[in-house]
């Protein structure tokens, strides 16, 4: 049966106060605005309530364009929450070909790669990540489990070789999939990140008072970095009255990681930790803070894997004066001296010393706050990420108006 309609699933809740739910977004829309109704096939939002069943929920205009179908999963862990949406995801398909299928992982495009043909006459796979790099980093039970490793590698390769069309927000990225996978870089498309200006308007950085405010904002994933502006805090410290803020997503596991060395640090007085927060908010702390830190991690998910890391160009474009790990998914973004200050990745002292210079020179905070926000401008908005990937359909794809 088709439908003529597109089809962009994804396993990520929608609405929801993290970047792959406003990257979302941004995508959905300039689908549904270039190519005609759109149907958007998500986890639910989080219930304010009771639970309901799980199941596809009722369907509702997200968007102008956009009708979004929740999925409420079961699963004590990932892996079955995984699941329960892939089996929902393809009870809801049923029998209907979508004019094109946009997906954004493994867990919603594997089934449709297998039977492409009848699902779908065109496949976008947007390749944000890889789980069988990082799927480790959120449980690490699972990193010595080589036949797990493998099923997911041949899913992931699934995919990339029946999609038509491959879109990815990193140019690391782009290179691992093209050194070690064998994608063809025809059907290869890097459309990094962006950021909505108004939503994060520009301040320069705050009168100085007596202590030091420092913003961490992301998940606190091990390979953010997290524990690492905890550590730097205790060295920042010494010199001046700091403290820190970490605000975003944290499981059980991350949160205690992250509480325990606050403790052994003794700056649970200086340290605050936040629940996820509307972008608007977000962009308010970023005003309210001296500095932002982006302490990304050098291991394999952002070395090898890459990234397009939001919180990068989200502090910039506030004008949040930024530390960030000089590492490429950071220096594709940004140049350091001129856009932030570097550190060598995980190194601690490099990033109280980048600090003390912030709070010791204002006239060099402002000039880096300028000039983050006006290459953020030129460069990474969600208008100019949306015009990429309306022209990679269009190119790659043929596609004209729904």
């Amino acid at each position: 049966m088709s439908t003529g309609r597109g089809v962009y699933a994804s396993f990520d809740r929608v609405p929801a106060p993290k970047g792959a739910a406003v990257h979302i977004q941004a995508f959905a829309q300039a689908l549904a605005q270039s190519f005609g109704p759109l149907d958007l096939v998500t986890l639910a939002a989080p219930p304010a309530g009771e639970a309901p069943p799980a199941g596809v929920g009722p369907a509702r205009e997200l968007w102008p364009g956009v009708t979004q179908h929740p999925i409420h999963v079961h699963g004590s862990d990932a892996i079955a929450r995984a699941l329960s949406f892939r089996a929902f995801l393809g009870d809801w398909w049923g029998a209907r070909r979508a004019r094109f299928a946009h997906v954004r992982s493994i867990f919603e495009g594997y089934p449709l790669a297998r039977r492409k043909g009848q699902a779908c006459e065109k496949l976008i796979y947007e390749v944000n990540g890889l789980p069988s790099i990082e799927l480790k980093y959120h449980h690490p039970g699972v990193a010595d489990d080589t036949e797990l490793t493998r099923k997911l590698l041949a899913q992931e390769q699934a995919c990339l070789d029946a999609a038509d069309l491959l879109v990815t927000p990193s140019a690391v990225t782009a290179a691992h999939l093209r050194a070690a996978r064998g994608v063809d870089a025809k059907k290869l498309r890097v459309i990094p990140n962006g950021v909505d200006l108004e939503v994060f308007p520009h301040r320069p950085p705050p009168p100085r008072t007596g202590e030091l405010r420092v913003l961490y904002s992301g998940t606190l994933a091990a390979w953010q970095g997290a524990r690492v502006a905890v550590e730097a805090l205790a060295l920042l410290r010494r010199d001046v009255p700091a403290r820190l803020t970490l605000v975003g997503h944290a499981g059980t596991r991350q949160r205690k990681n992250v509480l325990e060395r606050v403790h052994e640090l003794k700056l649970a007085a200086f340290v605050e930790l936040r629940e996820p927060v509307a972008q608007a908010d977000l962009a308010a702390l970023h005003h309210e803070h001296d500095a932002a830190l982006a302490p990304l991690m050098p291991n394999d998910r952002n070395l090898v894997q890459g990234c397009c890391p939001l919180k990068v160009l989200e502090a910039m474009a506030a004008g949040a004066p930024l530390v960030a790990s000089e590492m490429p998914v950071v220096t594709d973004l940004a140049r350091p001296g001129e856009h932030f200050l570097a550190a060598k990745p995980g190194n601690t002292k490099q990033i109280k010393d980048a600090l003390l210079r912030l709070h010791a020179d204002a006239a060099l905070a402002a000039r880096l706050s300028s000039a983050a926000r006006a290459h953020v401008a030129a460069n990474f908005t969600w208008r100019r990420a949306q015009e990429s990937l309306v022209e990679a359909y269009r190119e790659a794809l043929g596609l004209g108006p729904g």
